[in-house]
């Protein structure tokens, strides 16, 4: 009990340095809604088909693109964020300084990966509301509200343990930003966050968003905006994929500076 409340502390404190630093708090908010503007500009307020729904779902643009840049945010201050941030601090011997205290590792990876949910928990409901006060997106309610607020919680919960396992492949601070974002990026485009998938994609397309949790967590977040069918099996992927990067943070997370 004593160590979750230092937990609890550690997220306090993690919340401070986060907002002590108002450029990066700044754009961590600004990113999802600026893509979302770009996009729904870019590509007009014309139809487009839902991936993954049949029969088939067609909404406008700008309709699809809330829940997709939500899910976009959640990402990035879940997975993103926390893999960059915590190199920076290894590098920095911040880590191992920590090691020296009373606080368990376990305790201060918990208490980083419960703010990463906190701030994905603000960044969808900005996203949201944005969505509904220019774009009139609904937002979930009823029995979608609660399905949405836990494949929130399960989807920041899971990329937040898998930012913490990509650590363990990057060597300095100075590559944690492309190794990080060359291990998102290409699946968050294969994965209908960016550009709608058409409607017969190559196989090998399909495969590679099936397999990883992006596109399921994306869907799940889909049921609660476009009112899609909910499948728990979304969860269940994206919540493997959280267990196994908890378990390779477990195995090979790396405490103090590599040189």
């Amino acid at each position: 009990m004593r160590d979750l409340r230092l937990a609890l502390r550690q997220v306090r404190f993690t919340n401070r340095a986060f907002w002590r630093n108002p450029a990066a708090a700044f754009f961590t908010f600004a990113f999802p809604l600026m893509f979302l503007v770009i996009f729904t500009t870019l590509f007009g307020n014309a139809d487009v088909r839902v991936p993954g729904t049949d029969p088939v779902l067609v909404v406008r643009q700008s309709t699809y693109y809330v829940p997709a840049m939500a899910s976009f945010a959640v990402i990035t201050a879940s997975y993103t964020n926390i893999a960059v941030s915590v190199c920076f601090q290894r590098d920095a011997g911040i880590l191992k300084r920590i090691r020296g205290t009373p606080l368990p590792g376990w305790a201060y990876l918990l208490g980083r990966a419960m703010h990463a949910v906190v701030v994905s928990l603000i960044l969808v409901a900005i996203t949201a509301a944005f969505g509904a006060a220019f774009y009139g997106t609904d937002l979930p309610g009823g029995a979608a509200l609660g399905r949405f607020a836990v494949t929130l919680l399960v989807g920041s919960a899971s990329f937040a343990a898998l930012g913490l396992a990509v650590t363990a492949i990057v060597p300095n601070a100075d590559a944690g930003p492309p190794i990080v974002n060359a291990t998102i990026l290409p699946i968050l485009f294969l994965s209908d966050i960016f550009v709608p998938v058409g409607t017969d994609p190559p196989a090998w397309v399909d495969v590679v968003g099936k397999v990883f949790p992006v596109r399921h967590f994306a869907e799940a977040m889909q049921s609660g905006f476009l009112g899609t069918r909910f499948d728990a099996s979304d969860l269940l992927v994206a919540l493997a994929w959280g267990a196994a990067g908890l378990a390779l943070a477990a195995r090979s997370f790396v405490w103090e500076p590599r040189r």
